[in-house]
């Protein structure tokens, strides 16, 4: 198991959002967790990154608890997190921003080797390599934001809402960049509002209601729930 999360419940303040989750994530997976708005779903992503800590459970990556690290620590464990709305840094350029999500690589060799990965997979940073971040469309930002997460080599990448507010043609292409980067090893935890799109490309999904999850399974399995198909497909 790479990563679980074991009857955890969290919140802010005393505030309660998520109440006994149980999550498992297998290596070479993508994983989806679907629902409403104020289901849950950043939050679960923020507790595993460390960002705030279980009230009960416990989280595990390779079978390690984790519940106490901070964020940065979980970035050399080969955790990235892409969060929701982006957050680039726009005053610098796209070259600088990549070289910020590669601090931890130190070899120079490597850390070329990763730009090469990068550029490879979204061809529009190179060319936009010197251009001001802030100053790039919406999905050029998303592609960004994707990169930053990956410069430093994660074993396991959370994306938060990458399709929100983006046009069709450049959902299409991210979302098949995800599969490529899930295809040459990296594990994919998925919060999408998309439901569509994300039970096509997942292995397994969850689907959180009100802070507890309310099904999981194969994708395939869910596209196919009643219940799924009348609350998130708009199929009656």
């Amino acid at each position: 198991m790479l990563l679980s999360m074991d009857n955890v419940s969290t919140g802010y303040g005393k505030a309660q959002v998520l109440k006994n989750i149980n999550i498992n994530i297998e290596k070479g997976e993508i994983v989806a967790l679907i629902g409403a708005n104020g289901a849950g779903k950043t939050t679960t992503l923020r507790c595993i990154n460390g960002v705030i800590r279980p009230w009960e459970g416990c989280i595990r990556l390779n079978n390690k608890e984790i519940n106490s690290l901070q964020p940065f620590e979980l970035v050399s464990l080969g955790i990235s997190y892409c969060p929701e709305g982006r957050e680039i840094f726009g005053n610098l350029t796209v070259f600088e921003n990549l070289k910020v999500g590669g601090y931890l690589v130190k070899k120079r060799d490597k850390l070329n080797s990763n730009f090469d990965w990068i550029y490879s997979l979204f061809p529009i940073l190179k060319d936009r390599r010197n251009q001001i971040a802030g100053s790039l469309s919406g999905g050029e930002q998303q592609m960004l934001a994707i990169s930053r997460a990956l410069m430093s080599n994660p074993m396991l990448l959370f994306l938060d809402e990458p399709s929100l507010g983006l046009a069709p043609v450049v959902v299409e292409n991210i979302f098949a960049t995800i599969q490529q980067i899930n295809s040459e090893g990296t594990s994919i935890l998925l919060v999408e509002q998309n439901v569509i799109l994300a039970l096509d490309i997942a292995n397994r999904a969850y689907v959180l209601e009100k802070g507890e999850i309310r099904l999981c399974g194969e994708c395939k399995e869910l596209s196919r729930s009643e219940y799924v198909k009348n609350s998130y497909l708009g199929i009656i």
